[in-house]
């Protein structure tokens, strides 16, 4: 494991304004940063890339080995020594501004539309930058990934969702989400969110959600027996219970009305979509991302098929397993072939 020299710092949107209408005086955003910004001679950021995180994770995500150590080391893809990395922790997640703060359930109801709005807020007035070379984004963060695209057309160089698709939240998706928010708001300890201590017994149900999310052979390796699916799922409802429940109530509702499709059209950047074949959570015989790209000049979908290599859903964070295609798409002429469409189904 690299230990990655990395900046950690703060911005504060004043008089922050939600997209329900609802208000906060100060919303802090934290951040990390790695490398150095580079400008083109009229000024614009020339080298900048957007990370974005996942629903369980934060900036440090990142920084994990899985991901850290296969992207920005020498000669890497998103090499440190070439480009200027900004990782926030985004809103209701890390150390930015979220319900455990002190407002519970008094904290705004945020939804993605927030964490895109306050992102670029933090961008241009926090750290001037007008111009990303890309938007890089796992699962939640690959969701914003196109939302970015299409909100910002003229913000965005190349656009990379991971593990995600453009279409309204439903199905699957939706039912495993709205179980953890069932959960939590019928926990007779949470007390409409203005509990003192964290509710106990949602946790128990909990693990459901990595179920939906881990490759199911993956699994059976971690819990080959009774015993050790026992302990397992205890490991995993330890996890749970660390967190705090009113933020994983807004982390998950936040997400109920995302539905990039109606804006595809607006996007500009070239794309990349890179999908999984286990990927339960997001399955391809839905059949959601091929029509998607189809409305975007040269965009194109990756999918990594299932193999002893793959962690299903979790496979975003084996960056061995998708970022070759990560190169393979930012070494590409800015005018890709008309083969630059359609899906990719390749082994990585």
């Amino acid at each position: 494991m690299a230990e990655w020299a990395y900046r950690e710092c703060e911005h504060v949107c004043r008089d922050f304004v939600f997209a329900n209408g609802q208000t906060l005086d100060s919303l802090r955003l934290r951040y990390l940063t790695m490398g150095t910004e580079r400008k083109d001679v009229s000024g614009r950021s020339a080298n900048a890339v957007l990370l974005l995180h996942n629903t369980t994770g934060s900036a440090r995500t990142w920084l994990e080995p899985g991901l850290a150590d296969r992207l920005f080391g020498a000669g890497q893809v998103l090499d440190v020594s070439r480009y200027f990395v900004i990782i926030p922790d985004m809103l209701g997640f890390g150390g930015s501004s979220k319900p455990s703060d002190g407002l519970r359930s008094d904290f705004p109801n945020y939804r993605y539309d927030d964490l895109v709005a306050s992102t670029h807020q933090l961008l241009t007035e926090g750290l001037g930058v007008t111009r990303l070379t890309l938007v890089l984004g796992l699962s939640m963060g690959g969701m914003l990934t196109w939302m970015f695209g299409a909100r910002f057309p003229d913000l965005v160089e190349m656009l990379v969702p991971v593990a995600s698709q453009p279409g309204p939240m439903s199905g699957r998706n939706w039912i495993q989400r709205r179980i953890s928010i069932e959960a939590i708001r019928n926990d007779p300890e949470w007390n409409g969110g203005h509990y003192v201590t964290n509710p106990s017994r949602y946790v128990r149900t909990a693990p459901f959600s990595a179920l939906m999310t881990q490759s199911v052979v993956r699994l059976q390796e971690i819990a080959p027996t009774r015993e050790a699916a026992d302990r397992h799922y205890e490991a995993l409802v330890e996890r749970a219970r660390r967190g705090d429940a009113n933020d994983r109530l807004y982390q998950i509702e936040a997400s109920m009305d995302y539905d990039p499709s109606g804006d595809l059209d607006r996007i500009r950047a070239r794309l990349l979509a890179i999908n999984f074949e286990d990927d339960e959570l997001n399955p391809p015989e839905l059949g959601v991302v091929e029509p998607a790209i189809a409305r975007i000049p040269g965009a194109r979908q990756i999918l990594v098929p299932a193999s002893e290599r793959t962690f299903g859903h979790y496979s975003t964070l084996h960056a061995e397993l998708w970022a070759p295609h990560l190169r393979q798409f930012m070494e590409e002429d800015d005018a890709p072939s008309a083969s630059w469409r359609g899906v990719d189904r390749s082994s990585g």
